[in-house]
């Protein structure tokens, strides 16, 4: 195994700093003129919900209020955040919180306003002119061919089992639940992550003596599971030596093995395929590479499930156009799914699209007890030593971006069985 980086997490929190620098040649008062001119077309633009706005200048503003929808508060401490967003967009706006241009006391609410208004809003709060560019630039330079795969997750996922396990559930799940109710989880997490490991295995309906590869493995959570369920072999495949490593301690050697690979290089064939919230690694160059994995390595009348990530189809061109904050400052090489354009991939592969099930809202409640397990593990003092105030604060404001997306309905998770017919 890898030895672990003591600088841990310092690649991350200094990647958008160090490349998009938004140029703010402008004095205050132009700054504060254009920051009025925005506010007003965000204003506009606002269909649903109310944002409270405190100013700079000592003004209070109040946008939007035209329909139900999301209230939240913001307090603009420096016009500067302003210019921040309307010139490098969603990693703009991060770094001028981080400088603490502007806070709020629920920035997981301004986020999911923002989203469930998105279509509207347009490119209000996407970067432009030649930050746009060169942040586009350095998403095709993060592309995931097979080098810049291993590296894009190592960057994530290698980070170390002893930061992932602080906040994550017991059996290591990074994805979303599956919670009875995600407005009352009163299951709890570990619970809710078993049920949508049940939910997946379910659509597979394992019997003794099949083979399930999982593209992806994770932790090892669905493997031991489906373990525990069939009398099965499992082959679990990812590109992370710390899962890795963890997930060849928790698995029975006689009927599991786990490998460090990409899914393009994997032969064989198997009865059946998992693989949850691992597409959102691929890029969409490389989505029929991947469908045409999943087809290749199917037996005929063989089922996959794929646990997917996707964003509004209206908003794809536009995200697709740059780099936001997560793919600068989190998972280089990310990008989530267009639900249409998957799609229609697969089925030209010839695989069936069959029991599509949506839980968006199930992932924004995962996303908060994620965050309430950091802050626990922050305030208790237990994060290892490598985490320094700025890595905290920028996981932090991860997590509550990812709930405010979800919990704003642009973005959405969904679990969909793709059958290779058999004939």
């Amino acid at each position: 195994m890898n030895a672990i980086d003591p600088r841990r997490g310092q690649h991350l929190v200094k990647a958008g700093k160090r490349r998009f620098r938004a140029p703010l040649p402008l004095s205050r008062a132009v700054m504060a003129r254009m920051g009025h001119a925005l506010l007003d077309r965000i204003d506009k633009r606002l269909e649903q919900g109310r944002l409270e706005a405190w100013l700079p200048d000592g003004t209070f503003r109040v946008l939007g209020g035209r329909a139900q929808g999301w209230v939240c508060e913001v307090h603009l401490r420096d016009w500067r955040a302003l210019a921040r967003l309307v010139t490098a967009g969603s990693v703009g706006w991060y770094r001028a919180w981080e400088l603490g241009e502007w806070s709020s006391p629920a920035p997981e609410r301004l986020f999911a306003l923002f989203m469930a208004n998105g279509r509207t809003l347009g490119g209000v709060a996407r970067s432009h002119g030649p930050l746009r560019w060169a942040m586009r630039m350095f998403h095709w330079l993060h592309r995931n061919s097979r080098m810049g795969a291993k590296r894009n997750i190592s960057a994530h996922y290698d980070l170390g089992n002893d930061f992932y396990r602080l906040w994550l559930d017991k059996g290591m799940n990074y994805s979303s639940a599956l919670f009875d109710d995600p407005e009352h989880p009163d299951e709890g997490l570990a619970a809710a992550q078993i049920a949508k490991n049940d939910a997946v295995l379910d659509r597979l309906s394992l019997k003794g003596g099949q083979r399930l590869l999982e593209i992806g493995c994770g932790w090892g959570a669905l493997a031991e599971r489906a373990l525990d369920r069939a009398d099965i072999d499992y082959d679990g495949i990812t590109l992370s030596h710390e899962q890795a490593a963890w997930v060849r301690t928790r698995l029975p050697r006689n009927r599991a093995a786990v490998y460090l690979r990409d899914y393009r290089d994997v032969r064989g064939q198997y009865d059946a395929i998992a693989s949850i919230e691992m597409v959102e690694a691929v890029g969409q160059r490389y989505w029929p590479e991947y469908i045409a994995a999943i087809h290749r390595l199917l037996r005929l009348g063989g089922r996959a499930v794929v646990q997917y990530i996707s964003i509004d189809d209206a908003l794809f061109d536009r995200y697709a156009q740059s780099a936001d904050f997560i793919q600068t400052y989190v998972f280089p090489g990310g990008m989530l799914i267009s639900e249409s354009r998957f799609r229609a991939l697969a089925e030209a592969q010839g695989l069936q699209w069959l029991d599509q099930r949506d839980f968006g809202m199930h992932y924004a409640t995962t996303l908060r007890l994620w965050r309430e397990r950091f802050e626990a593990a922050v305030d208790g003092g237990h994060l290892p030593r490598a985490f320094d105030e700025r890595f905290v604060k920028l996981w932090r404001y991860y997590l509550m971006y990812c709930e405010g997306g979800f919990a704003g309905g642009g973005i959405n998770v969904a679990q969909v069985t793709l059958v290779k017919p058999a004939a």
